[in-house]
């Protein structure tokens, strides 16, 4: 299985049902935020990286229903992994006795 992805719609700051107008916004006031060039040396750029990456996926609508679908199966998948399982079983029953197992006697042979 893949690593997890990061949750893209906390990195933006932005609400699941985010339309894509406040996903353009969020991505510019991120971007000016942690920007090299407008911020004051404070600039990360593993932020900006994963800022940019956010916006990538979250701005096409495809890919954003794949993100979306991913995270509600893993969430999905969360929430089993504590609970038991039922699994069906086939349980088959033998009307025969089962076989009985002999210790073998050896014969006396030309290796004796």
């Amino acid at each position: 299985m893949t690593s997890p992805s990061p949750d893209y719609y906390a990195v933006l700051q932005i609400p699941h049902g985010a339309s894509q107008q406040e996903v353009a916004r969020a991505y510019r006031a991120l971007m000016r935020r942690h920007h090299p060039d407008l911020a004051s040396g404070e600039a990360v750029p593993a932020e900006l990286q994963l800022v940019m990456q956010a916006f990538a996926v979250l701005r096409d609508p495809k890919r954003r229903a794949a993100y979306d679908r991913e995270i509600s199966s893993a969430a999905a998948a969360e929430e089993s992994a504590g609970k038991p399982q039922n699994l069906p079983v086939h349980v088959t029953r033998h009307r025969e006795p089962p076989l009985r197992v002999t210790p073998v006697r050896w014969e006396s042979g030309p290796w004796t």
